[in-house]
């Protein structure tokens, strides 16, 4: 694990509001794999359980490593309120908000535990409203997959790329062609 990511006090969160089941499996599936492999601490799918979702990440876990707290079928407005009582920060990742340039610096500088809202259906005025910050990637239609890697990224200002994950039975082998990956054995 790298120092200053998974060693921070503070945890993060991303809440997943609006899977449609059936539509949105290989999306929220991979904004859970995002979650992971970024470094933030959980993966919660708001008002919905997707069991297949659930054994993709599981299966991701069991063979790659890591930790991720998984939650679903929560309220999302009533997690996001509770979030708030505990003292947490609350970001909306949308369009319509303010640059994360302009914000990225005093999300590093808040120590409190960061819950990181991603929509995927037409998102409710109340996540707009609850949030501390509704943060643009950019002003442009795009991923909600993309405005998560990209604003953990500036989170951790690029230390998330180079994780090491405790348990993994699998590690990719850097390799200019091809694919290469070595099966590690217990105890690494």
């Amino acid at each position: 694990m790298l120092k200053g990511i998974r060693a921070m006090k503070r945890k993060i969160y991303v809440l997943r509001y609006g899977h449609r089941v059936g539509r949105d499996k290989r999306v929220t599936t991979h904004v859970a794999l995002v979650t992971r492999a970024f470094g933030a601490n959980g993966f919660i799918l708001g008002d919905v359980v997707d069991e297949s979702i659930y054994r993709t990440i599981a299966k991701v876990i069991d063979a790659w490593g890591g930790e991720l707290h998984v939650e679903m079928g929560v309220n999302s407005f009533e997690y996001c309120e509770n979030w708030k009582k505990q003292g947490g920060l609350i970001v909306h990742l949308t369009m319509y908000g303010l640059h994360v340039d302009e914000v990225i610096g005093d999300l590093r500088r808040d120590t409190r535990d960061l819950l990181i809202v991603v929509g995927a259906k037409k998102v409710p005025g109340f996540f707009y409203e609850i949030a501390d910050y509704n943060v643009a990637i950019g002003h442009q239609p795009h991923s909600e997959i993309a405005a998560l890697a990209v604003f953990l990224d500036k989170l951790f200002e690029g230390r998330e790329l180079y994780l090491k994950f405790n348990n993994a039975k699998l590690e990719v082998i850097p390799s200019p062609r091809g694919k290469s990956v070595r099966r590690i054995s217990a105890g690494n």
